[in-house]
């Protein structure tokens, strides 16, 4: 086993997480100013795309990494029926469901009712479609709907502080069923879709347009919200979460409704918006 990969069994996530969290949003004007420069030149990030292009602008390293981005910097795919890329990153895998199972990497899956936390819920995504899409540190980090869903349930399943740095994910059996996650549940009008937001090491915080933080605190048994009745519903391309660290979205398809765009593949970068297949 790797060094870094041995690391990652022994280091205590949820400590340096919450210490990661307290200076993510520390204050004092000349470290966030340097964090902030660090990451911008280290991960060649292009504040042209932001709203606000001056990092010194931001009150927090947090504020200026959950950045929103200027007019215009994301369009969506031009075709009505089109089901889109809900961030900017590079697709760690994406394809099809086989018996109950998600391809994570190269002799690795993982259950899809393990990674919901709930048998009932993977069932209409058997033989469906899945998307897993990693935000590197460069990336916008707030998802967006692929299509327009209403709300109907959340899961805050509870779980290690994995990274999803692609080093990991090749090595860590099942690592994104075992990470701390937010599970959101929508309805559409093709049926189910569902988005489940994995944390990370380091803050892996998860915040949503519906009822704000949501992860840390970090759980101790699943925490399930209903939210039929409420009328929550985000229109496609529309922001519905946020990360605020650095993590994977994976998003779950029903079979029969969708097919997934052929010319995309594993380790490719994509960008909001996109598309990422078509609603038949």
């Amino acid at each position: 086993m790797r060094p870094a990969v041995a690391l990652q069994y022994l280091l205590p996530h949820r400590l340096l997480s919450r210490l990661a969290l307290y200076a993510a949003n520390w204050r004092w004007r000349p470290w966030k100013d340097w964090l902030i420069g660090m990451v911008v030149r280290r991960f060649d990030v292009d504040m042209g795309e932001a709203a606000q292009p001056d990092t010194h602008a931001y009150p927090s390293f947090n504020a200026f990494f959950t950045r929103a981005l200027k007019p215009g910097a994301r369009v969506p795919d031009a075709d009505p029926r089109a089901l889109l890329m809900p961030a900017d990153g590079r697709i760690s895998q994406l394809g099809q469901i086989e018996s109950g199972r998600i391809f994570q990497a190269k002799g690795q899956s993982y259950v899809t009712a393990e990674l919901l936390g709930d048998t009932d819920a993977a069932a209409p995504f058997d033989d469906g479609w899945f998307a897993t899409v990693y935000l590197a540190p460069r990336d916008y980090h707030r998802v967006h709907m692929p299509w327009t869903g209403t709300l109907r349930e959340t899961l805050h399943v509870p779980g290690r502080i994995f990274s999803v740095a692609p080093f990991a994910v090749q090595a860590i059996p099942r690592l994104f069923a075992r990470n701390e996650r937010l599970v959101c549940h929508f309805d559409t009008d093709f049926g189910p879709m569902c988005l489940v937001m994995v944390g990370a090491v380091l803050v892996s915080g998860v915040e949503t347009v519906w009822s704000g933080i949501e992860i840390p605190r970090y759980a101790s048994r699943i925490v399930r919200k209903d939210w039929r009745g409420k009328g929550i519903t985000i229109e496609r391309f529309a922001e519905m979460a946020r990360f605020n660290y650095g993590s994977t979205v994976i998003v779950l398809l029903p079979k029969a409704a969708i097919t997934l765009d052929t010319s995309l593949q594993a380790e490719q970068a994509v960008r909001l918006g996109q598309r990422l297949g078509r609603v038949l």
